[in-house]
């Protein structure tokens, strides 16, 4: 398995994991969440495998070039990822937002993994 598709792997397992915390955990709680017993690691483990995912996705679809996916695609959905690792942990985001955000980051990086298998 290349290292671009694990990366994509283990970030769609992070979103996936993200999404859980928000609705199982963040919604219920009576106070916010620890910054640095919970929100910090969890951001900081998504932040390095994006910082290392992105160009390497970047550069797949531009000397692939995909079906149904272009680098302002990766460029967004790295930075939503981002985004989704602190946000989750925070009551006062919508619950629209937040869904909106994981469907468009889980479609990018489930397309990107569907186009690599398609290539191999």
């Amino acid at each position: 398995m290349s290292h671009l598709l694990k990366l994509t792997n283990d970030l769609i397992a992070d979103i996936d994991e993200a999404f859980h915390i928000y609705r199982t955990e963040t919604k219920i709680r009576e106070e916010e969440a620890d910054f640095f017993k919970e929100v910090k690691p969890f951001a900081d483990r998504v932040h390095f495998r994006v910082k290392e995912w992105e160009p390497l996705a970047r550069d797949w679809v531009l000397s692939n070039k995909p079906k149904y996916l272009y680098p302002m695609q990766i460029k967004t959905a790295a930075e939503n990822m981002g985004y989704l690792g602190v946000y989750v942990f925070q009551k006062k985001m919508k619950d629209k937002r937040i869904t909106e955000m994981v469907k468009s980051v889980l479609y990018v990086l489930n397309q990107l993994k569907v186009q690599m298998s398609e290539q191999q």
